[in-house]
């Protein structure tokens, strides 16, 4: 689990879409250990990119995100209310997971509040994947004789439910922003 945690955090890093290591999560721990190894792992590099851009790449993440509109409006947002604001990012993908942790470090969010915001905003969208990728290795393990109709139905209610709370989040979190 340390290995993943580390691959994870370099990921955040190094602009490597996490998606394949959630959802692989998933399939090898299970939806409960996954999701908390992904979010933990998730935030941690998210993290250490919010410090690199703060404190190591300043300049080069200030050129890439110069003249982008969506940010300077989060940039104005974060200097009001920075811990909602991060929240509200994380359950609506406004700008790309990867990128949006370097850009928080260009803003005057407290380091607290972006960890905190970042862990609690991320965690739908994670227990989503998790919860996909789970299925897909149940369903990898199905293929050999594996689970019933009925524990099947109950897993596919299980992801349209989590699915519909993401969908849900998502939409009010675009509308609060939106709003702003």
């Amino acid at each position: 689990m340390g290995a993943f945690v580390i691959a994870y955090i370099l990921a955040c890093v190094f602009f490597v879409p996490g998606t394949v290591l959630t959802l692989g999560a998933g399939a090898i721990y299970g939806p409960a250990i996954g999701t908390v190894l992904v979010s933990v792992s998730s935030v941690l590099g998210a993290t250490a990119a919010f410090l690199t851009g703060r404190y190591l790449a300043r300049g080069f993440v200030e050129k890439k995100l110069a003249g982008n509109a969506r940010f300077k409006s989060i940039d104005r947002a974060v200097a009001r209310e920075g811990w909602k604001i991060v929240g509200l990012t994380r359950l609506s993908p406004v700008i790309p997971f990867n990128l949006l942790n370097y850009a928080y470090g260009l803003t005057k969010v407290s380091l607290k509040d972006y960890f905190f915001a970042s862990w609690t905003g991320m965690l739908p969208a994670t227990a989503l994947y998790v919860y996909i990728g789970s299925l897909a290795g149940e369903a990898a393990s199905a293929a050999g004789g594996g689970a019933g109709r009925a524990q099947w139905a109950l897993r596919i209610a299980g992801l349209a439910a989590t699915l519909a709370v993401t969908l849900l989040l998502a939409r009010i979190a675009r509308k609060a922003l939106h709003d702003l």
